[in-house]
């Protein structure tokens, strides 16, 4: 059994020099620390009688609900969807590790690149009024009113797009995007929560690299 442990340490010690040299924002030894976490939601996975090809949208919404404290249906299939990359339905080992590099650490380049793709619903490269309208629709807190709450939304998007279309042609780019959220911040998740805060971040940075801490 010992042999078997050392075999599997060495093999994840030799994925992780891998992949630490592919992906920005972890070290080897976090790398490792982070395919014992994936090898850890795996097994959870096959007990419950489930493939095992990588984690499924099921259990990705576990980790993103449990872990995060995301709690929108909607936002959650499509930060899956943005961590499968080759949309086989499954994040596999390598799309769990570049997936968490952007949504733990990355730079704000790269999360208006990654907030981008999560608000590009039919991923043609531009965020469309009605991709707008229904990102906003889902995300707003339904209140009890005896006014149409679809033409308060409809306002709320000519309202955004005035803000962010910078080249005026009634649809995001991602130029538009990157534009706007460079002159203010706070437009990075304007049409819905899809980032971690750092209290969560903080939280599952200390659970997954603890091992390495107490080193």
């Amino acid at each position: 059994m010992s042999d078997m442990s050392s075999l599997n340490r060495k093999l994840i010690q030799t994925l992780a020099e891998t992949i630490s040299k592919q992906v920005d924002h972890f070290n080897k030894t976090e790398v490792e620390c982070l395919i014992r976490e994936f090898n850890v939601l795996l097994g959870e996975c096959a007990a419950s009688g489930r493939a095992v090809n990588g984690l499924d949208k099921e259990k990705f919404r576990s980790i993103l609900h449990n872990n995060f404290g995301m709690t929108d249906d909607m936002i959650m299939d499509l930060v899956f969807r943005t961590f499968d990359r080759d949309n086989d339905s499954f994040v596999s080992l390598k799309e769990w590790i570049e997936g968490l590099s952007v949504f733990l650490r990355g730079t704000m380049d790269e999360k208006i690149k990654y907030c981008f793709q999560v608000y590009d619903l039919n991923s043609d490269n531009y965020i469309s009024r009605e991709e707008m309208f229904h990102l906003l629709k889902n995300s707003l807190i339904r209140q009890p009113t005896e006014e149409d709450p679809d033409e308060g939304i409809k306002d709320l998007v000519e309202i955004t797009l005035k803000r962010m279309d910078h080249d005026h042609d009634g649809r995001l780019s991602f130029s538009d995007f990157e534009k706007a959220v460079k002159e203010e911040n706070l437009l990075l998740e304007a049409f819905g929560t899809c980032l971690p805060d750092i209290m969560s971040t903080e939280a599952f940075e200390q659970h997954v690299f603890q091992e390495q801490l107490v080193l």
